[in-house]
C-alpha cells in the first residue's frame, strides 16, 4: 500500500495538486486522501480510476488497486479507525458475535484470538492481546471519552475460554458498567424484532466533531465518512438502545448470570 501510496503522491505533486484540491475531484476529504499517500488506506479501484482520469495516468493506479491484497493482517481501515478510536470524545458501539475489544479482560481477548481458523502462533496471540489491552488506555484517559455499548445477550451464553474466563468477563463487564462515562446494555433473547441484523458496526465522534462509522466483516473492514451513511447507523443505535435492556437490567441480567440472584 505504501508504494501506492507513493505513486498517488508523486502524480498529484506533478499535476500542482494539494490533497485537499485532489480530495475535490475524486469526492473525498483531503484527510483520507493523505492517509492513501501515507499507506494507511488502501486506494479503493472505483478512487483509483477517478485518479487516473484527474491526473493523466493511464489505468496505472486503477491495475495497482485491483493487485493490492484485498485482506492485510491489520486491515487498513482497522489502522486508522485505532488511531481515531484512541483520541474519541464519543463511541457508541454494538456488538452481536463477541465482548467489544474496550471492555475484554486480558483472558478473554486471549482466548478470542485462539478461536482463529487457521490458527495464530502462540507468539502473534501474545502480541495481539497485548495491543487489544493497551487500546483499552482509553478508558483511563484524564477525560475518557462518553461511551455507550449495546451488547446481544447471546454474545454472553457463550462460554468463550471456560468457566473462570467466563465469570471473570461478566464481573468486568458489570465494573466497566459503573464508569460515569460508561453506558452499557444488553440486547435480551426473544425479540420479536432488531435494529441491527446486518451486524455490528461503531460510530465515532472525532475531537474536531466529525463523526464516523466503523464496521467489520470476517475477511475485511471499512471506516465510514459519508454523512448519510453515518446518519443510517446513528439512527439504527437510536434504535438499539430503545430496544435493549436499560443499564439496571442489564446489570440486573449480568448478576444472574453469574449466578448472584
Amino acid at each position: 500500500m505504501k508504494m501506492v501510496g507513493t505513486q498517488v503522491a508523486a502524480a498529484r505533486t506533478a499535476k500542482n495538486l494539494t490533497q485537499r484540491q485532489l480530495g475535490e475531484l475524486v469526492r473525498l476529504d483531503a484527510e483520507t486522501i493523505a492517509s492513501i499517500e501515507q499507506g494507511r488506506r488502501a486506494l479503493m479501484p472505483n478512487v483509483a480510476e477517478l485518479m487516473d482520469q484527474h491526473l493523466g495516468l493511464p489505468g496505472l493506479l486503477t491495475v495497482a488497486a485491483h493487485e493490492m491484497p484485498t485482506i492485510d493482517a491489520t486491515p487498513p481501515w482497522a489502522e486508522e479507525y485505532m488511531d481515531l478510536e484512541a483520541g474519541a470524545i464519543a463511541l457508541s458501539w454494538f456488538d452481536n458475535q463477541v465482548v467489544p475489544s474496550l471492555l475484554q479482560t486480558e483472558n478473554y481477548a486471549r482466548a478470542v484470538f485462539r478461536c482463529r481458523v487457521p490458527a495464530h502462533p502462540e507468539a502473534e496471540i501474545e502480541a495481539l492481546t497485548a495491543r487489544r489491552i493497551a487500546r483499552q488506555g482509553i478508558l483511563r484517559r484524564s477525560t475518557p471519552p462518553t461511551l455507550s455499548f449495546v451488547i446481544w445477550e447471546a454474545v454472553l451464553r457463550d462460554r468463550i475460554g471456560g468457566d473462570e474466563v467466563y465469570a471473570e468477563q461478566l464481573r468486568h463487564l458489570r465494573s466497566c458498567g459503573d464508569l460515569p462515562d460508561v453506558s452499557l446494555q444488553l440486547m435480551p433473547l426473544g425479540r420479536t424484532s432488531h435494529a441491527a441484523l446486518d451486524g455490528p458496526f461503531t460510530i465515532l465522534e472525532t475531537r474536531d466533531h466529525r463523526h464516523l462509522a466503523y464496521t467489520e466483516t470476517q475477511r475485511g473492514s471499512q471506516l465510514i465518512s459519508d454523512p448519510n451513511e453515518v446518519s443510517i447507523m446513528a439512527r439504527k443505535y437510536a434504535m438499539l438502545r430503545t430496544q435493549a435492556l436499560n443499564t439496571e437490567q442489564t446489570r440486573g441480567l449480568l448478576g444472574r448470570l453469574l449466578g448472584e440472584t
